[in-house]
């Protein structure tokens, strides 16, 4: 006897769909995406009209320049340094303790719950980068600059209230920014060494 051909049962496929929706939705859940990393920096207000024009002069003594070049070499203040040397040299230009001629000026600045204080506050630190200097580069050297202004806040809090900085009230924590400013001045990126 001839046999009929036999019909193949079909593989029901309906459910696929729902599957492969789940393990998508499994995996989006599951997956940890990589934050962006950036810089916390408040922007100033916008100048008024008769401000835009204005040329904001600081004195010589007051501006420590901080410059970094496309292969990621660092001056400060006219010297070639190394980046764990940064943030030494930013506390000892903020903080000026020996009141040197070269470093920032001091005033006596009443600061409510500090009293009179001898501060620096007209200090600009001034970053410019070139245009090939790679982001991870100039990432190290603004936390450099911002750990120089946290350890200075750390051990001023110590000093005057005998807790740090991140243990203070907000009351305490705006004296202590009063009397250590952060000024970081970004320049326009240039390519030094010539067109490239």
């Amino acid at each position: 006897m001839a046999k009929g051909k036999r019909k193949v049962p079909g593989i029901n496929a309906s459910s696929t769909a729902d599957i492969s929706f789940i393990l998508l939705i499994f995996f989006l859940v599951t997956t940890s995406m990589d934050s962006d990393k950036g810089l916390a920096r408040r922007l100033p207000a916008p100048p008024e009209n008769e401000q835009q024009d204005a040329q904001i002069d600081i004195k010589e003594r007051n501006l420590l320049e901080v410059r970094v070049n496309a292969a990621g070499d660092l001056m400060c203040g006219g010297d070639l340094i190394e980046l764990d040397q940064l943030c030494d040299r930013a506390k000892e230009f903020i903080k000026n303790e020996a009141n040197s001629a070269t470093l920032p000026e001091k005033h006596t600045k009443n600061i409510p719950l500090l009293g009179n204080c001898n501060v620096t506050d007209k200090h600009v630190i001034s970053v410019q980068t070139d245009r090939g200097t790679k982001y991870n580069v100039y990432f190290q050297v603004q936390n450099e600059l911002v750990r120089a202004y946290n350890e200075l806040r750390d051990d001023l809090s110590k000093e005057r209230f005998g807790r740090p900085y991140a243990a203070l009230s907000d009351e305490q924590q705006v004296a202590i920014r009063e009397y250590y400013p952060q000024k970081i001045s970004e320049a326009e990126p240039k390519n030094y060494g010539g067109d490239k």
